[in-house]
């Protein structure tokens, strides 16, 4: 088990830690009749020279040798009224969203919609498997060239994939970890990013919680080395990430498949609250850094926008 330094208090603590469904199907939420919804201002836990200063500070924990990598998330909530199944709905068909989807609790009190791109870990075939996410640029020929020539992001990427390695090869019960694919390019709702697929062969009996102990919290959304890295998260995030950066999916009987809960929303029946952020390595440019968060943001707060607060 990860005895972590404990972050920041979760913005929405009326969603638990764990919630599991047996089985539900529903029909499309975004068909039909839209529900009333109004969206208020948006206001973040952080402003963009606070944001920017963090990135600064783990810049230098990078210089004195405490860290190689951290990734940095930032927080933002508004109000609203109303009905929010529709705009969930919307989120979760952002394209590029491999792990599009909802989850609400029966008694209607909170529901999280996800839009994530990411796999955490993937059990199929008689392989675990996982594919960590991390570089981006915006979905255009010439962000597509800067993402393939970017050394900086390449160096990050390859830290990640080296740290998803060393979680699966300490999981009892696999067999030779291997690289399957390194630094493809897709397309998420507007922006180029790079995934690896990570594997190892199932060769003995591995568990549902050993599983998840070696694989969590992901290791594109904490840093590395990962417990140095939970220490500097803890000690610059504002606010703690709740549901964000954590692993929605599913688990039968023969399969399991849970993405990581990145490009990913919350309700709690009072405000919508999302997060978004970024792996920092010696190289990062604290406004580049702000910048590439809003970016990966931005699709989420346009989906869940209303009509109101669309032409406010």
């Amino acid at each position: 088990m990860i005895n972590a330094t404990p972050g920041g208090p979760s913005p929405v603590p009326v969603i638990p830690d764990v919630y599991a469904v047996v089985w539900i199907h529903t029909t499309d939420v975004t068909s039909g009749s839209t529900p009333e919804w109004e969206l208020g201002s948006w206001a973040e836990s952080w402003t963009p020279a606070e944001h920017a200063r963090a990135v600064q500070d783990v810049r230098d924990a990078i210089g004195r040798g405490d860290v190689y990598q951290v990734n940095v998330v930032g927080h933002g909530s508004a109000p609203y009224v109303g009905n929010p199944t529709a705009a969930l709905g919307r989120v979760a068909a952002l394209a590029g969203a491999r792990y599009g989807g909802i989850l609400s609790a029966t008694d209607g009190r909170w529901a999280i919609a996800t839009a994530s791109p990411e796999t955490l870990v993937e059990v199929r075939d008689g392989r675990v498997i996982t594919r960590p996410i991390k570089g981006t640029r915006p979905a255009t020929a010439e962000g597509r060239r800067e993402l393939l020539a970017s050394a900086k992001e390449r160096a990050e990427h390859v830290m990640i994939v080296d740290l998803e390695r060393n979680d699966l090869a300490r999981l009892p019960g696999t067999g030779p970890v291997r690289v399957d694919e390194l630094f493809a390019v897709r397309e998420w709702s507007g922006l180029w990013q790079a995934e690896s697929v990570v594997s190892a062969e199932i060769s003995g009996d591995v568990g549902l919680a050993e599983l998840l102990r070696a694989v969590c919290p992901g290791g594109s959304v904490t840093g590395a080395p990962k417990m140095a890295a939970l220490a500097q998260i803890a000690a610059l995030e504002p606010v703690g990430r709740g549901v964000s950066m954590g692993a929605l999916g599913w688990i039968g009987h023969d399969h399991l498949d849970l993405g990581l809960s990145i490009r990913t929303v919350a309700v709690d029946g009072a405000r919508v609250h999302t997060w978004a952020g970024g792996g920092i390595t010696a190289d990062s440019d604290p406004a580049a850094e702000v910048a590439e968060a809003a970016a990966k943001c931005r699709p989420l707060r346009a989906a869940l926008a209303s009509p109101v607060s669309a032409g406010a």
